[in-house]
């Protein structure tokens, strides 16, 4: 199948690909800046920009108006990001994922406007009002991610009531996704919730507010996908693009050490299941040794320094599943196999080798074999 261009408010995407935001640290300027390079959206996390280069960042902030997590998110950390990611691909499209549960949610908001963002991709919670905290950035495409058509048409209306704004696009991710879910247990497992089943009634969905906007509203996948076939399956479904994530974790430009990725080349499908998480829902992971410490009650001492996420309440939710996710994440992306939380997709498994951004974006444009 010959892949199409996705359009995202003013913005064009050469090829229907967008990078998953992936953190702590996986996907920021080295990642995210080379998928926009070459064709796809890259999409940088804004989860932890505290620990950017080494917490380089964070100095100039601690005696600004106090935020309890200015250790784990950082304005600074955040712009030096997004300045390197320009730095690579130049005026090409880039977005940010910045999700609600976040504690500084409209901080981050109002930062990835004023440093550059064109897109920002919201999810962990429904982003109700994405449109008041990005008003006086009329260029700036609002994209949710949602997990049925009854979350996108609660977005939509409330959305459309209280705005008079609509999605410029909407990522529907399904159960197969790396780290944490929008569905139960027993959902992940149900075929009925299955992304191939969610697709048709998302993209009707779309469609209706589409009519009332007067503007397209496409639809891109997630959750699973994994190769050329998989995109090509999933817009034969409806769906105008995919978002990938675990995929371009096999790639030299990914922003996780190498120690993250030898984990997943090592991983096998028994290795990657449903976790329990502080934030609430469950979560896709690689059982590690951290996991293996937590069940034996003798994981690494919570702290809660960071209050980065609502749910979990000031280390509340923490101590009830075992480990502190920001911790834990970190130690995941420095390489640090002994403790680290390693995110994964379902299909994470599949990876066999590490190559290059631009060489996996010929392979999932053109075929594994191009």
């Amino acid at each position: 199948m010959e892949l199409k261009s996705l359009k995202i408010g003013k913005y064009e995407i050469k090829y229907p690909i967008i990078q998953g935001g992936m953190g702590l640290g996986i996907s920021w300027n080295k990642l995210a800046g080379n998928v926009s390079l070459n064709g796809g959206l890259g999409v940088i996390s804004s989860v932890g920009t505290g620990y950017y280069e080494h917490r380089a960042h964070i100095t100039k902030e601690l005696n600004s108006k106090p935020y309890d997590s200015v250790n784990f998110y950082s304005r600074n950390g955040f712009k030096a990001i997004i300045d390197n990611a320009r730095k690579i691909c130049g005026d090409k499209p880039l977005a940010a994922n910045i999700m609600c549960a976040s504690n500084d949610y409209a901080r981050i908001v109002k930062d990835a406007c004023e440093h550059g963002i064109n897109i920002i991709i919201s999810g962990a919670g429904l982003p109700t009002n994405l449109p008041e905290l990005t008003k006086g950035f009329a260029d700036v495409a609002l994209v949710p991610i949602v997990s049925s058509a009854k979350a996108l048409k609660i977005i939509c209306k409330r959305w459309y009531e209280r705005y008079n704004r609509l999605p410029d696009a909407v990522v529907l991710e399904g159960p197969l996704s790396g780290g944490h879910q929008g569905f139960t247990y027993e959902q992940c497992l149900d075929p009925n919730y299955q992304l191939e089943n969610l697709i048709k009634p998302v993209v009707d969905e779309a469609s209706k507010w589409a009519e009332v906007g007067g503007n397209p509203i496409p639809v891109v996948a997630a959750g699973g996908i994994w190769d050329h076939d998989d995109i090509a399956k999933v817009i034969g479904l409806g769906a105008s693009g995919v978002q990938m994530g675990t995929r371009f974790i096999g790639t030299h430009e990914c922003d996780a050490a190498d120690g993250f990725k030898e984990v997943l080349l090592n991983a096998k499908k028994e290795d990657i299941k449903l976790i329990k998480s502080p934030v609430g829902y469950p979560a896709r992971g690689i059982q590690t040794n951290l996991l293996d410490l937590v069940e034996k009650k003798a994981g690494p001492k919570i702290q809660c320094i960071s209050n980065c996420v609502a749910p979990c309440q000031r280390g509340k939710e923490a101590k009830q599943v075992g480990y502190c996710i920001a911790d834990r994440l970190y130690d995941a992306v420095s390489g640090n196999k002994e403790t680290g939380l390693f995110f994964s997709g379902a299909n994470g498994y599949r990876l066999n080798e590490i190559i290059s951004v631009k060489e996996l974006m010929k392979k999932l444009v053109y075929g594994e074999n191009s």
